[in-house]
């Protein structure tokens, strides 16, 4: 079964931190580039069909094919979604 992927790049406000997050230097972005939070809108990338859209909160972080991945946990149902970071992401906020 392929995952569907719909691009989706454009800046928005965090529901987290506040801050105009811009949009990405890469494909898209689904996470603030500042407190690294990200909305549980998705259930295939970039759909935004899922009905919790619950605030995601980064817990941890792997390294897959040479790039950081933030691991996200939604507050609201407990659910994981993974996201590549990006080039801009302050990523001394996965260790604080």
């Amino acid at each position: 079964m392929s995952v569907r992927f719909t691009v989706i790049n454009e800046s928005f406000v965090c529901q987290n931190c506040g801050q105009d997050v811009p949009k990405s230097s890469r494909t898209c972005r689904n996470h603030c580039s500042f407190c690294l939070y990200s909305l549980h809108v998705d259930i295939d990338p970039g759909d935004r069909a899922e009905v919790c859209k619950g605030l995601m909160q980064p817990v941890d972080y792997e390294i897959r094919n040479g790039e950081i991945v933030i691991i996200h946990k939604c507050q609201k149902c407990g659910g994981f979604r993974r996201n590549r970071a990006d080039n801009d992401d302050d990523l001394t906020q996965l260790v604080k």
